[in-house]
Formats: C-alpha cells, sequence, structure tokens
C-alpha cells in the first residue's frame, strides 16, 4: 500500500465523486451535495499524495489506514444518502445521483477490501520485527565494564 498503483480503482473514486455532487447541485436534494464533495476532495488529495510519493516524505502517517478509512466511510455515506435521495426526491438529477451513489458504493467497497488487503500487509510488516530485536541497552553492549 505504500507504493498503491494509479490504478482505475484510485482514478474511478474521484469521477464518480465528482460526477454526483454535480448531480446534486442541480437536483432537489442539493443538500447532500457535501458528502460528494468532500469525498472528491479528500480521493483527490490521496491520489495526489500517491502519486507524489508523500507516503514515503510523511512516515508518520498511516496512509494505508487513512485510505482505508476513507474508502469505509464513503461507501456507507454513499449508501445512506442515494436511498435517501431515490427514495425522497422525484426529480431525474436526484434519482441519477442515488443511482451514481449506488454505484459509487460498490466502487468504493470494492475498494476497500483493496485497502484492506494492503493495510493487513503492511501491518504484518510492521510487526514482524522479533523481540530479540528489541534489546536493552544493557544487553546490546559488548564492553564488560567488571
Amino acid at each position: 500500500m505504500l507504493c498503491r498503483d494509479l490504478s482505475t480503482s484510485a482514478v474511478l473514486p474521484p469521477v464518480l465523486s465528482f460526477i454526483i455532487f454535480i448531480c446534486y447541485i442541480a437536483s432537489l436534494a442539493a443538500s447532500f451535495m457535501m458528502a460528494p464533495l468532500l469525498e472528491f476532495l479528500l480521493a483527490l488529495f490521496l491520489f495526489f499524495a500517491y502519486a507524489s510519493k508523500l507516503n514515503e516524505k510523511f512516515k508518520g502517517l498511516y496512509w494505508p489506514l487513512t485510505d482505508f478509512l476513507r474508502c469505509v466511510t464513503a461507501a456507507v455515506i454513499y449508501f445512506a444518502i442515494s436511498i435517501a435521495a431515490v427514495s425522497k426526491y422525484n426529480d431525474g438529477a436526484s434519482k441519477a445521483a442515488g443511482v451514481f451513489g449506488f454505484i459509487a458504493t460498490i466502487v468504493y467497497a470494492i475498494d476497500f477490501y483493496i485497502t484492506f488487503n494492503d493495510l493487513v500487509t503492511f501491518l504484518k510488516q510492521g510487526s514482524s520485527d522479533s523481540p530479540e530485536g528489541h534489546k536493552s541497552e544493557d544487553e546490546a553492549s559488548d564492553s564488560d565494564s567488571d
């Protein structure tokens, strides 16, 4: 995950979020436009962070966990607002935003499955240090101070 490839799974979520944002602006359900806008901006930020190798420069932030949480919350939020948009509003733009929201839910669910696998691999790499590798200073020193 630290060197996430910039494939379709990285490009499709921001594009869908932007399309949903435009649909909500044009619809009667304009109150839902903030969720796709924030998801678009977060997806775009993470896309450019991986593209410009920010994840290698800022090692203190757990990038795979950040991406995983973004995908999970996006899938849940898109599912909820899509149900509300399709069931409550009758205009075409709201229906289109709801349908694109359901598609985005599936895309984000696939993305968080892939990200989860990368996160598990990342966490296994971090826990592969053996406990013997962390010796205290007294055990690590070779000098005899007798």
